[in-house]
């Protein structure tokens, strides 16, 4: 997981500087520079959710930080969720942990939040 004090480091001319990779398998989610770097508040699932909550209330954290994505074929590797409030989540296509970011069904266009994932080219 990439923490918030280092997201600078991670951004070169507004695209991500190296790989961005699942922190739970490594699997290789999206490739140096294909994401574009944009910060908008969304109430993302939490990737564990509290074993106590209701069955139809998800525990979710504002997240702010993410690659922009025009092209969901741009991806390496991604599962989508099913679609909540006219949204699909992203998670891990190999180890299905996630959410890791969100698919917006009006735009077409997929966001990657940097808090969920790895930036590594290894």
């Amino acid at each position: 997981m990439t923490e918030v004090d280092n997201f600078t480091e991670q951004i070169i001319n507004d695209k991500n500087k190296t790989n961005v990779r699942c922190q739970f398998c490594n699997s290789l989610m999206l490739k140096a520079l294909e994401g574009k770097y944009c910060e908008q508040e969304i109430d993302v699932p939490l990737m564990e959710q509290k074993k106590d909550s209701a069955v139809d209330s998800l525990n979710t954290e504002t997240l702010r930080h993410f690659w922009q994505i025009d092209d969901m074929m741009t991806f390496e590797n991604i599962g989508f969720s099913h679609t909540v409030d006219g949204r699909k989540f992203l998670v891990c296509a190999d180890c299905e942990r996630g959410p890791v970011g969100y698919h917006e069904l009006a735009t077409k266009r997929c966001y990657l939040a940097l808090q969920r994932v790895v930036h590594s080219d290894k």
